[in-house]
């Protein structure tokens, strides 16, 4: 489901000295990032129409900036992952369902307003990108759009294949937006999950894939997680649930423990975060503080 840089330009510091500083416009500061920080935090709490309003907002403000979209996008696929139990230990720790998608079949999956917004995101970033190809925001929101598509094909669309070709995408875009900008550490969120997921693979199907230039790494993925959890931006959280759920499934429920209280204190009207922390308490009592 990485993303901060380049969305605020400077303001002027004020109007110059002497007698002409009268006559001189002052440029007030750019402060629409605040609808991107406050559509995250609702949509963390699970108010997805209330973050749809902000991102909605911000992307009339900022109609060059394909972020605007992208988060859109993620509004529609956190609200299918909620409905569908896809953040829920249920989901993540049966392999069956890990390794196989949601019920439902495809169809009954789809998922249209995501598909739309994230077409638009992606169409928005490749011209940006096209124009400037060193472009930070733009390499960024291609990462996020191929996590998001890796996502909805495997979870939702049950395309393997598909998934793991949006997987190598992102992996690629996401190393260039680290190569120029390293702060832009939510980008490390498409790698964790890619190596994740393709490291919890069967070893014969990593090894096909290995063949076709798809690697995964379970290890390295649980360590780019971690960075995107602490040093991510807006997809911080995001990156918390999914290394809980993981630690879950490598049996280490005490790391599991200090990210979901984390998330419960951070957001305490989010029941997936509540429900997951009561249930990694009643599996190991012995961790409880």
């Amino acid at each position: 489901m990485c993303l901060a840089v380049g969305l605020w330009p400077a303001a002027r510091a004020g109007a110059q000295q002497g007698p002409t500083a009268k006559h001189e416009p002052v440029l007030e500061a750019d402060t629409s990032s605040h609808l991107l920080d406050t559509g995250f935090k609702k949509l963390y709490e699970l108010d997805f129409d209330g973050a749809r309003v902000d991102f909605k907002q911000y992307q009339k403000i900022r109609p060059d900036d394909p972020m605007g979209k992208a988060a859109e996008a993620a509004s529609y696929l956190y609200q299918q992952f909620d409905t569908k139990g896809i953040l829920s230990s249920e989901f993540f720790l049966n392999d069956q369902r890990f390794l196989g998608g949601a019920e439902g079949s495809p169809s009954q999956n789809r998922n249209e307003p995501f598909e739309a917004a994230v077409h638009e995101s992606r169409e928005m970033a490749k011209k940006r990108v096209k124009a400037n190809s060193h472009d930070v925001q733009g390499l960024l929101v291609l990462t996020i759009a191929d996590g998001m598509e890796s996502n909805y094909d495997a979870f939702m669309q049950k395309k393997q294949m598909a998934a793991l070709s949006f997987m190598k995408q992102g992996e690629a875009e996401a190393n260039a937006v680290l190569s120029i900008d390293p702060s832009s550490q939510d980008a490390y969120v498409a790698l964790g999950m890619a190596n994740y997921v393709i490291g919890s693979l069967p070893s014969y199907k990593r090894a096909f894939l290995w063949f076709g230039g798809v690697h995964g790494d379970k290890v390295k993925g649980m360590e780019l997680m971690s960075t995107a959890a602490e040093h991510g931006r807006y997809l911080s959280p995001f990156a918390k649930i999914m290394l809980a759920l993981a630690y879950e499934r490598e049996h280490e429920p005490e790391k599991a423990r200090l990210l979901l209280s984390d998330l419960s204190a951070q957001f305490p009207s989010n029941r997936i975060f509540a429900r997951e922390l009561v249930l990694v308490d009643q599996k190991e009592p012995c961790c409880k503080r």
